[in-house]
């Protein structure tokens, strides 16, 4: 059985001639103790996504108009606000990509830690057990960093602490918003290994949502690359770094700068990714393809299983 399973998820931005789909026929399963990776441009719709599964996207604007989003067996689309509160920070926890913006400035970490865990296990709300958490996420001497507030700590003990207060309620899910956009290269190392090690230790499944493809690589069992709103191509990790077959997959990689390489400007995908409720018709990324036929802008694709496991939403992915 899935931990997670995304059906035909549609949602839009206001109501009535002034509404703009935003996700499109959204589709994507994660199992227990998996990790799924989302990449693409921003404003392809990967966060509007992730933050839909505790359906925390502001409505109005956003209407969710189709679609289902099962957790656990659970369609969260139908539940009400008393039952979301409960899977909010317990199911399914969040870790946002600026752990500066998301800490409340004025209340010592260990308070905003117990806050968790009055809400989800409240037995555990001791300073014991935030001691026990900021010691999983590896910040040194927490006995005393449970005092700190967060401008007396650098960017990367708070996302630890941002990663300490999602993990208090000892979630199935863990949901990554660019966990180390903030922070420069060698910890974001730390935080991924950080993470690895705690999805083996705990057990929970992770969705990642980043721009960096290292990354993807490093810790994703399955890709999913979306455009306009939409999954264009699902695939093993394995498979889709070694042999891409959306277009829009092979641009993204192509763009990635090479160690070897002694080119003297990196490839860029022209144009931009279009707004949303401006998508052009067909095919969403033909403007910009470059293997693009008249045909494109007539008929949007669909996702089809081309191999055993690896989707992609482009009739000419052989060419």
């Amino acid at each position: 059985m899935n931990l997670l399973e995304i059906k035909d998820l549609q949602l839009d931005f206001g109501r009535g001639t002034e509404a703009a789909r935003a996700l499109d026929g959204v589709s994507l399963t994660l199992k227990q103790g998996e990790t799924v990776c989302l990449v693409g441009e921003s404003g392809c719709g990967k966060s509007v996504t992730a933050l839909s599964i505790a359906q925390l996207v502001p409505s109005p604007p956003a209407h969710y108009v189709g679609g289902q989003i099962l957790l656990e067996g659970r369609n969260t689309l139908e539940m009400s606000p008393e039952e979301l509160r409960r899977i909010r920070g317990g199911a399914v926890s969040y870790i946002f990509q600026d752990p500066g913006a998301s800490l409340n400035p004025v209340f010592r970490v260990g308070n905003q830690i117990k806050e968790s865990l009055k809400l989800h296990r409240p037995e555990k709300a001791t300073d014991t057990e935030v001691i026990r958490l900021l010691k999983l996420v590896g910040i040194p001497a927490p006995e005393s960093r449970l005092r700190n507030y967060p401008f007396e700590m650098s960017g990367g003990m708070q996302q630890r602490v941002m990663i300490a207060m999602a993990l208090a309620s000892e979630p199935r899910l863990l949901v990554a918003d660019e966990p180390t956009t903030a922070l420069d290269v060698t910890i974001q190392a730390q935080i991924m290994d950080l993470l690895r090690d705690l999805k083996q230790r705990l057990g929970m499944a992770i969705l990642l949502i980043t721009h960096n493809l290292g990354i993807v690589g490093e810790i994703a069992d399955r890709v999913a690359v979306m455009y306009g709103g939409q999954v264009v191509e699902l695939a093993a990790t394995a498979d889709l770094l070694a042999r891409p077959l959306h277009p829009y997959t092979r641009a993204l990689m192509n763009s990635v700068p090479k160690l070897r390489s002694t080119a003297t400007r990196l490839p860029t995908i022209p144009g931009n990714v279009p707004r949303i409720g401006q998508f052009p018709t067909g095919c969403r990324f033909s403007p910009r393809c470059p293997i693009a036929r008249p045909e494109c802008s007539a008929q949007p694709p669909s996702l089809l299983e081309v191999e055993p496991g690896h989707w992609v939403r482009c009739p000419f992915w052989q060419t």
